[in-house]
């Protein structure tokens, strides 16, 4: 496990820390589909890149689907990958703020979220 101080990645998560959240990011809830858990990025393949709800919480960008945010409150909280083979080492963050970007890549039909 690694431990993310300034600047991380998980698959195509790149993750670094910041001052503070933005005042225009909206907190983001836990799904039925993950209880406990906030999913920080999907995968159409249902391996999705997670924290534990009760350490930290994942703010959402409303004009930009592909960049996000997580508010680590507790001592640390593990990014884990939830996929049971060929999967990307859990990440550590410390107590603090942190940016997540998803990948993009251009094709003809314009700019896309990277698959993982």
């Amino acid at each position: 496990m690694k431990t993310v101080n300034d600047c991380g990645a998980q698959g195509d998560v790149l993750i670094r820390r910041i001052g503070k959240i933005p005042k225009s990011a909206v907190e983001a809830f836990e799904t039925k589909e993950s209880p406990g858990r906030h999913i920080i990025a999907h995968s159409e393949t249902g391996h999705h890149h997670v924290v534990d709800s009760t350490k930290a919480k994942f703010y959402v960008d409303p004009a930009d689907t592909m960049v996000g945010y997580i508010s680590v409150f507790d001592k640390h909280v593990d990014l884990e990958h939830l996929r049971d083979y060929d999967k990307h080492e859990t990440l550590r963050l410390p107590t603090g703020d942190y940016e997540l970007r998803r990948q993009r890549e251009w094709s003809p039909e314009g700019w896309r979220q990277v698959a993982d």
